[in-house]
């Protein structure tokens, strides 16, 4: 697979994202627009075009719906042989993107903490390098995460000492 910003040599290992109930308050959103549009269905039952009031509601609801998605589907983490990107979605406009070499991370860990975390398998994985805390949050599959990446920065240290 090949992405923008590639470098000669490197290939990609693992892509894994934030677990999709990270798209809670899209839901939530959905289910209260669905809710305030179908007070005046109630309010005037007899009038036909309160339905159109509950609809127009409901569209509403399901835009924010497609906005929390859109912002969960293009937010994702690459893990190539060389380094981690995040690539953050933050608004249908703005994308933020971090690079991590793995020879910088000194040590990463991972913590599932609660009922939702461990029946649905999300969890952190907080990294450690010299210049800081890279912390991944809700993210799917964290034990899986959490060994691939510790492999691959073993293998780029090795590499890294074979070189000097």
């Amino acid at each position: 697979m090949d992405f923008e910003g590639q470098r000669k040599g490197e290939e990609v290992k693992y892509i894994f994202r934030r677990h999709s109930v990270s798209t809670i308050k899209g839901w939530f959103f959905m289910i209260f627009m669905a809710a305030i549009g179908y007070l005046p269905v109630l309010m005037w039952p007899g009038d036909s075009r309160m339905y159109w009031a509950w609809g127009v509601a409901g569209v509403i609801g399901l835009m924010g719906l497609g906005y929390s998605y859109i912002l969960w589907y293009f937010s994702f983490y690459m893990l190539t042989n060389q380094r981690l990107r995040q690539v953050r979605q933050k608004g249908m406009f703005k994308k933020t993107v971090v690079d991590l070499d793995l020879e910088n991370i000194m040590s990463a860990s991972y913590g599932q903490h609660g009922v939702f975390a461990t029946m649905f398998n999300y969890g952190t994985i907080l990294i450690q390098t010299s210049a800081g805390d890279l912390v991944l949050s809700m993210v799917s599959k964290p034990e899986t995460v959490y060994n691939e990446l510790g492999d691959a920065a073993h293998v780029a240290r090795k590499n890294e000492e074979n070189e000097s």
